[in-house]
């Protein structure tokens, strides 16, 4: 049980064109390399980032949607790896950028993984589609997870999951007590519908969440064209834990990391004996949904 406060580093992340794959992972190897170098344990990417490498097969490749997802999803064990390989490197944890992920029956998810030093890799998949993902032929996953490791437990609300409450609620029931949102957002208004239903998730749960978004814009991909954001790392606005609920907040559309210390005992404290009780409230409320919703819980060493 890691009780000691957790350093994280979300970045706001900015999307480029990189000719070839040893580009990209210069670059990718660059910005773990400054994450770590804040001390942080857990380095969060954000939604769709994976996405950049279709830059790097020429446009008729990036320039269309099925090939993009496609080719994308061709490199996603690579792409995986390479982070592990980093994460042990650097002795940290990190929450791969999101991509498109192949089943085996041919449908296309938006999964992230999370990699630890030690080399071992959680997955979660993208619950709820937006319009955008239907007309793109991404499709839901279907499992909840929780991943305990070293550094705590994590719930992953993948950007759109992050704006419904169940879906954080049965993680935080589950043992989560960090719930990681990697975004993707076109306009400021998405941004900050992210920005929002993470921070009411950490309120109703007494948890912290953190938010990771690309920036920047791509006028070369279909997919991920135009981007507005900031990183943000949350937690319910209690007396002597935040007034205001933020931790940290980056500014809009920079590219950098965000770090704050989240102290996870004190939100345990919080629990407890907090001027609000809202996560042991929570089944009183009218409608408050039973049976709970199945999580498997995957221990990452």
């Amino acid at each position: 049980m890691h009780h000691k406060a957790l350093k994280v580093a979300s970045s706001q992340y900015p999307i480029g064109q990189p000719k070839t794959l040893a580009e990209w992972e210069e670059k990718i190897a660059l910005w773990v390399k400054n994450g770590a170098a804040t001390g942080a344990e857990l380095l969060v990417f954000p939604e769709y980032a994976a996405i950049e490498q279709a830059a790097c097969f020429g446009p008729e490749v990036y320039g269309d949607l099925q090939a993009t997802l496609t080719k994308v999803a061709e490199i996603k064990d690579q792409r995986v790896q390479f982070h592990v390989e980093l994460a042990k490197k650097h002795k940290v944890h990190i929450l791969v950028g999101s991509g498109p992920e192949k089943k085996a029956d041919g449908r296309f998810v938006n999964s992230a993984q999370l990699v630890t030093p030690n080399e071992t890799v959680g997955v979660q998949e993208k619950l709820i589609m937006t319009p955008f993902e239907h007309s793109w032929g991404v499709t839901a996953g279907k499992e909840v997870r929780v991943f305990e490791t070293a550094i705590g437990a994590f719930g992953i609300a993948i950007c759109y999951d992050s704006e419904f409450p169940l879906i954080a609620r049965a993680m935080a029931e589950a043992g989560a007590e960090v719930l990681l949102v990697p975004s993707c957002t076109e306009r400021v208004s998405g941004y900050h519908r992210v920005r929002t239903g993470s921070m009411a998730r950490a309120l109703e749960n007494t948890i912290a969440s953190v938010q990771s978004p690309i920036v920047g814009d791509a006028p070369w991909s279909p997919a991920v064209d135009f981007n507005a954001g900031a990183a943000g790392i949350y937690v319910p606005s209690e007396n002597g834990v935040s007034d205001t609920g933020v931790l940290a907040q980056g500014t809009l559309n920079a590219a950098e990391w965000v770090t704050a210390e989240i102290d996870i005992a004190r939100l345990r404290r919080v629990r407890e004996t907090g001027e609000m009780h809202n996560f042991g409230d929570w089944s009183i409320q009218p409608g408050a949904p039973t049976p709970k919703v199945a999580v498997e819980v995957v221990r990452l060493s």
